[in-house]
């Protein structure tokens, strides 16, 4: 069996992949800010039969913006849980970095670029020797819509997110060889339970196929102009 690691993982959407990728034969691997949090996500999960017949979830504390810790977390990941195949990148941007355009200095671009640039480089360089030594792995990048569309009222956001889109997809092509599939999804605006297209159970599946379908770079959850 092998492990997803979902980096951000929170009630919402996290918690929906875990759901989705656990029942799919999956180990899950949990990693935010807070271990009390996690802890009280991976015993949701189990408590809801997630966990059942051997799959298992388990949180490991790291910020994203910290790289030894999130090096630390992975590897603890990997030594509990077993090889990663898959990793999600969707942790959630902090408000501050959402200045506008024209208030934004260059220090206010520091922690933008280390949340969505050098956390995800961090992570996929930590977790790509295991899914070469495996042949096969998948990593998925979730955003939202300012990394195709930028808004001036969220400067940072925009612009680290366009940075991060481009690694993305940089190794999207680099990979592809290796049978390392990655893969982007767009989610314009939030994500709202009960929705059709963003309801976080509806954005586990399209994750999940996306998985599974190994086809194309970026990916929407509905139209940007909708």
């Amino acid at each position: 069996m092998t492990t997803i690691v979902i980096i951000g993982a929170g009630r919402g959407l996290g918690a929906a992949v875990a759901r989705q990728f656990g029942h799919g034969g999956f180990d899950v691997a949990l990693i935010s800010r807070s271990q009390d949090r996690l802890d009280a996500l991976a015993a949701g999960l189990t408590a809801e039969g997630v966990t059942a017949e051997g799959v298992t979830a388990r949180g490991f504390t790291a910020d994203v913006r910290d790289p030894s810790a999130l090096e630390a977390a992975l590897d603890a990941a990997t030594a509990t849980l077993g090889p990663i195949e898959v990793l999600q990148y969707s942790p959630v941007p902090q408000k501050e970095f959402m200045r506008p355009v024209l208030d934004t200095a260059p220090a206010d671009l520091a922690g933008p670029i280390e949340f969505s640039l050098y956390g995800p480089v961090t992570a996929v360089r930590q977790v790509l020797p295991g899914m070469r030594v495996l042949g096969r792995g998948t990593l998925l990048f979730v955003n939202g819509g300012s990394a195709v569309r930028p808004h001036p009222e969220r400067a940072g956001t925009s612009i680290a997110f366009a940075a991060e889109s481009a690694y993305a997809r940089m190794l999207h092509e680099t990979l592809a060889p290796d049978n390392v599939h990655v893969g982007q999804l767009i989610i314009p605006g939030a994500i709202v339970p009960g929705d059709p297209n963003t309801d976080p159970a509806v954005l586990a599946r399209r994750l999940w196929d996306m998985h599974g379908e190994r086809k194309g770079f970026r990916h929407y959850a509905h139209d940007l102009d909708s």
